[in-house]
């Protein structure tokens, strides 16, 4: 899978929200293109990766 331009492998079929938590995202915090297409935080659940799969995360910093 490609994750931010970045080759990672994952267990196929695995959810968008096990991964972000995997690898220390905050859902709460981010922003998930996959495949192109924007995934509403409500489903990041339902969402399923696959090795062939391209995926963006932007991450929200706060600060001042």
């Amino acid at each position: 899978m490609l994750v931010n331009g970045e080759k990672k492998d994952i267990q196929n079929g695995m959810p968008l929200l096990d991964y972000l938590k995997n690898e220390g995202y905050n859902p709460e915090r981010v922003a998930v293109e996959h495949n192109g297409d924007i995934v509403p935080k409500n489903k990041y659940q339902e969402e399923l990766l696959y090795q062939e799969d391209t995926i963006e995360i932007v991450q929200f910093v706060g600060g001042g």
